[in-house]
């Protein structure tokens, strides 16, 4: 898994922020038995920024925690079957599938983490799972979508150990 993160953040992250967000990354490709090597691009930013891009991408006046860009369109969620025929889904250098990007306000990573009475950390590596099953084509408008979600999520964060009670 190849993971380029661009910090935009005006101030100090917390240590090893890289480190949860490639060890998350890494295991929601394993989770979804993705067949292939992967790159993602992930931004962080601040809640200016993300509100900004939110407003240009989704028409919401507001900021908002995460946002995903898909590059690939499946069948249904993560179903590679088909995707290897298109070479335009791979980076011609590496030959690694190109997931999309993600944008993260770091500002919302602090407020939530208060918010949910857990760590930045928590955070953190809960909306980078929560950004890369979108990635791999999963979406929560639905009840039953959200449900599955939130279960996928949950069981890429327990496989690091990174739990609700950790501080």
């Amino acid at each position: 898994m190849n993971v380029i993160i661009d910090n935009q953040y005006p101030k100090n992250l917390f240590p090893d922020y890289e480190k949860i967000i490639v060890s998350v990354a890494g295991e929601a490709a394993d989770y979804v038995r993705c067949p292939y090597e992967c790159e993602v691009n992930v931004t962080i930013v601040d809640n200016g920024t993300i509100h900004r891009l939110n407003l240009q991408h989704r028409g919401m006046d507001m900021p908002t925690d995460v946002l995903s860009f898909p590059m690939l369109e499946y069948e249904k969620p993560a179903d590679f079957d088909g995707l290897g025929r298109d070479i335009s889904n791979f980076n011609p250098d590496s030959g690694e599938l190109l997931l999309g990007d993600i944008i993260i306000s770091y500002d919302k990573v602090l407020s939530g983490a208060e918010e949910y009475g857990h760590s930045p950390v928590r955070e953190l590596a809960f909306l980078v799972a929560h950004s890369m099953l979108h990635l791999f084509g999963y979406d929560h408008v639905e009840e039953k979508e959200r449900n599955c979600m939130e279960t996928m999520q949950e069981n890429i964060l327990e496989k690091l150990n990174i739990t609700r009670d950790i501080k």
